[in-house]
C-alpha cells in the first residue's frame, strides 16, 4: 500500500497548473515511445530519449527524438540507438552521459542492469559502465567541486521491493560495482511493502533535489507507480521532504500496456522555470506526456 498520507497531501495540495499534453513521435512505425527523459542538449540540438518497443514486448530501444512542431517529435535519421529500456541523462565533465536499463531474455526469465554510454555527438556512443545485475535506478549528479553523487536502487535482501543508496566517487573512473553494491541506504525512505528509485538529480543553492518515484502492488497484483520529490540531507545521509508531485488521474486518458500497469507514471524528467515546472512522463508503459506543475523545489 503507498504511503496514504503522500497521496491524501497531493490530493489537498495538487500542483498541477494546467491540462497534460500528450507528446506525437513519428519515425517509429506502429512502436510505442515512452519513458522519455525531459529535453537535454547535444552539441547545438536539442533532443528528448524515449524507449521506442512494440505494445506486444519489452524488445525496446532507446532512440534520440527532436521537435518538429509544437509537441511533434521525430526520430533523428541516422542518431544512435541503443539496445535499452528507460533513458535517462546527466552531464559529467562538461559531457552528455546516457544511461539506461539493458535486459536479457532467457529460459529463466529477465535479467536486467543499468548501462552508461557516453555521448560523443548524436552519432556516437561510448560505453563506459555496466551496473550490477538486477539494479536499476542508477543515477549520477556532478557537484561544483567535482564530485559525484551516485544514487543506486538494490532489491533482495538489501533493499526489499527497492530502496535507494548513497555513495560518492571523485571521479567516473572510480565508479565500480564495489561501491554500487555498497551504497548506503538512505534513512527515513520507503516502506517495506512499498519501492522506489531515483530518477533525476537536480542541484539548486547547493540542496540535492531528487525527481523520482514510489511504487506498491495492490491486492490482486496490479501495479501503482507516482512521481515523487524529496531532498537528500547528504551530511544526515536521509531523504527530506518527500512529496507526490503527480498521478495517473492527472494526465489524459489513453492505453496501456498490460492491465496491471494502467496505473504508472514513470518520471521522466523535469525542465525547472522559475515557480513553475515542466514535467515530463511515461504514462502506462504505453505513451508520453507532459505537464505544468508547481516547481516542487
Amino acid at each position: 500500500m503507498i504511503d496514504i498520507e503522500l497521496l491524501l497531501t497531493h490530493h489537498r495540495e495538487r500542483k498541477v497548473k494546467n491540462k497534460a499534453v500528450k507528446l506525437q513521435f513519428s519515425g517509429v512505425a506502429d512502436q510505442d515511445v515512452y519513458n522519455i527523459t525531459a529535453p537535454f542538449s547535444i552539441g547545438d540540438r536539442e533532443v528528448i530519449a524515449g524507449r521506442i518497443e512494440a505494445r506486444t514486448n519489452e524488445v525496446a530501444q532507446i532512440g534520440l527524438f527532436e521537435e518538429v512542431e509544437e509537441n511533434k517529435w521525430n526520430l533523428i535519421e541516422g542518431a544512435i540507438k541503443l539496445a535499452l529500456q528507460d533513458p535517462f541523462v546527466t552531464t559529467i565533465d562538461g559531457t552528455v552521459i546516457l544511461g539506461g536499463v539493458e535486459v536479457f531474455f532467457d529460459k529463466e526469465g529477465a535479467r536486467w542492469r543499468t548501462i552508461l554510454y557516453r555521448l560523443k555527438s548524436i552519432n556516437e556512443a561510448e560505453k563506459i559502465f555496466e551496473g550490477p545485475f538486477g539494479m536499476k535506478d542508477i543515477r549520477l549528479k556532478q557537484l561544483p567541486d567535482g564530485k559525484i553523487l551516485v544514487l543506486t536502487r538494490p532489491q533482495g535482501e538489501k533493499g526489499g521491493r527497492g530502496k535507494i543508496g548513497i555513495a560518492w566517487v571523485d571521479t567516473l573512473a572510480q565508479l565500480s560495482l564495489e561501491i554500487i553494491e555498497e551504497a548506503t541506504l538512505l534513512k527515513q525512505q520507503f516502506s517495506d511493502v512499498d519501492w522506489g528509485g531515483a530518477n533525476e538529480i537536480h542541484l539548486i543553492d547547493e540542496r540535492i533535489c531528487v525527481l523520482g518515484h514510489i511504487a506498491s502492488f495492490d491486492q490482486v497484483g496490479n501495479r501503482h507507480y507516482y512521481a515523487m520529490t524529496f531532498e537528500i540531507d547528504k551530511k544526515k545521509e536521509t531523504m527530506e521532504n518527500p512529496k507526490i508531485i503527480a498521478e495517473r488521474s492527472d494526465f489524459l486518458p489513453g492505453p496501456s500496456k498490460r492491465n496491471d500497469l494502467i496505473d504508472v507514471v514513470f518520471s521522466g524528467g523535469l525542465v525547472l522555470h522559475g515557480k513553475e515546472a515542466t514535467f515530463y512522463a511515461g504514462i502506462s508503459d504505453a505513451e508520453a506526456q507532459k505537464i505544468t506543475i508547481q516547481n516542487p523545489f
